[in-house]
């Protein structure tokens, strides 16, 4: 037992040996920019009087314009209360982090990519493809139909037929997937995360990389600096592209001076020719496929796409890479990475539609789908996320469905790797159980694990938590599939699950002690800054 614990500190230490000090050069930026706003209060001091009624008429209407957005109460209200109530501190923060969408001039770079990329997805015969397999589907199920209808219409991403879907209920097994189909390679390989670690997992797969590329496959690799900030050096980029890998990095971390810096690219995306696609929960580091343990055994999911959906999949990963800094030498034709591949599906009865979500907007693509799927079910619908942190809309929604009598589920994790998360999470339980949904905690360690499913007929699984980063700071990315073997062995793997979860339901549909009821409220007054 000692030996156990033993081990598992010295691995939580070596999982972030790498880049600990430049984070903690970040660290002290950020608190360096909230210190700042004190310096110049405590410089005028003698015109404190001034500047408490400046402040207070600033925060006032600060909090006036943050009511009058077009966004859920549950982002707005903290912010208000915090800017009311603590005006220096609460603009502060809300000026650092919680202005959300990035600046004028990235946005509108992203809105003149997707312009040219978008279209290609129902360009000459996609779009006849694309408006067939929404017809069929119509057919098959309305319901599903109109799920599918929100995301076309919002998002530009169509449903496909010709395509085959594989799911992983255990990330390692689709990592030896991944890298059986990187071996095939012939033309290109595109892979996008949020956290990639200079680790086993990683380096297993740069030599395949490398050997591609030398063999004159075009590789690219893209990845999110603050998700990999513990876990690669800062010359990571210089030694991929001494290896023939073209290698960026989405919005790199640069305290006091980028205006970006709260919206984090959250996407897992590996594409191999545009002919096969993965994507899921799972980054790559060592604890995602459980080399190391730093909180218990970790449980992620993953799926592989083959066939005409990956076209989905390939624009997702262009549109960061093209878009995310001015300057690069982009793409000027996007369709040599579009080719229409020609193959029939093993299920030609199946439905596959990968979608993106991005903060550039007013439309939370992720949060819509995951409550879509829970006011369509009948029967059962079931979720499980690493972090619960939820809007009075889903909570609503989540709760209404209970009531109808439908089977509603949640699984969060047994041993958190967030503390003060895991209790914002915990707060959420009393306001699911009394109104009828079921919550469970899964003992063996931490799920990491993005999914939904519903009736068994529908399933989600992607790179969107149910939490306020996932559902409005960051990039994401989700498939959602339907009337396929993909959606019952996705409802099988939760029937393994649960297996190994404690149904807390009971213990927190009883009443809270006064104490933890205020401190659980005040942790949820910063939920949208976690």
């Amino acid at each position: 037992m000692v030996g156990e614990t033993v081990n598992e500190t010295f691995e939580k230490h070596v999982a972030v040996k790498n880049g600990v000090g430049r984070a903690a050069f970040s660290a002290i930026f950020i608190v360096g920019e909230v210190a700042f706003l004190f310096s110049l209060f405590f410089k005028f001091n003698n015109y404190a009087t001034w500047i408490a009624i400046v402040t207070k008429i600033f925060g006032l209407c600060l909090a006036i314009g943050i009511y009058s957005m077009h966004k859920t109460s549950s982002m707005k209200t903290p912010w208000i209360i915090l800017i009311l109530v603590l005006p220096i501190i609460g603009v502060g923060l809300y000026l650092i982090v919680g202005l959300n969408g990035g600046t004028r001039r990235m946005t509108n770079r992203y809105k003149k990519v997707d312009e040219k990329l978008l279209p290609e997805l129902t360009k000459e015969d996609y779009g006849v493809h694309a408006e067939k397999a929404f017809w069929s589907l119509k057919e098959h199920d309305v319901q599903l139909a109109n799920i599918s209808s929100y995301i076309i219409r919002n998002s530009g991403y169509p449903v496909y037929r010709n395509t085959d879907i594989e799911y992983f209920g255990d990330a390692a097994a689709g990592l030896e997937a991944q890298k059986e189909a990187l071996r095939k390679a012939e033309k290109f390989i595109f892979m996008e995360y949020h956290a990639i670690e200079d680790k086993e997992s990683w380096q297993s797969i740069q030599e395949i990389l490398e050997e591609r590329a030398r063999a004159g496959v075009e590789v690219r690799v893209f990845y999110d600096d603050f998700g990999s900030i513990g876990f690669i050096n800062v010359d990571f980029v210089k030694r991929l592209n001494a290896k023939g890998i073209r290698c960026r990095v989405f919005n790199p971390v640069m305290p006091f001076f980028n205006l970006f810096l709260n919206n984090r690219d959250h996407r897992k995306i590996t594409v191999i020719d545009g002919k096969v696609g993965f994507t899921g929960g799972y980054n790559i580091a060592n604890e995602y496929f459980n080399i190391t343990h730093p909180y218990g055994r970790w449980k992620d999911t993953g799926i592989r796409i083959e066939g005409e959906a990956v076209r989905s999949l390939t624009v997702t990963f262009l549109e960061n890479w093209n878009a995310v800094k001015d300057g690069d030498k982009d793409d000027k034709d996007y369709t040599v990475y579009l080719p229409k591949p020609e193959y029939t599906a093993a299920e030609s009865d199946g439905f596959i539609q990968p979608y993106a979500d991005s903060p550039l907007d007013d439309e939370h693509v992720g949060e819509e789908v995951y409550i879509s799927m829970v006011e369509k079910a009948t029967d059962y619908c079931w979720y499980i996320t690493p972090y619960l942190i939820l809007t009075d809309e889903m909570i609503h929604a989540l709760g209404l469905a209970a009531k109808r009598g439908v089977d509603v589920r949640v699984i969060t994790p047994g041993i958190p790797d967030k503390k003060i998360v895991y209790q914002v999470t915990r707060s959420y339980y009393n306001t699911l159980t009394r109104n009828g949904v079921r919550v469970y905690e899964w003992q063996p360690g931490f799920c990491h694990c993005k999914m939904c499913v519903t009736d068994d007929k529908a399933a989600v699984c992607g790179t969107i938590n149910l939490d306020f980063r996932s559902l409005y700071h960051h990039f994401e990315n989700g498939c959602l599939y339907m009337n396929c073997k993909a959606v019952k062995d996705t409802r099988r793997d939760f029937e393994e699950i649960f297996k190994e979860c404690e149904d807390v339901t009971e213990k927190y549909t009883v009443g809270r002690g006064q104490f933890l009821r205020f401190g659980q409220v005040l942790l949820r007054l910063f939920a949208p800054l976690m």
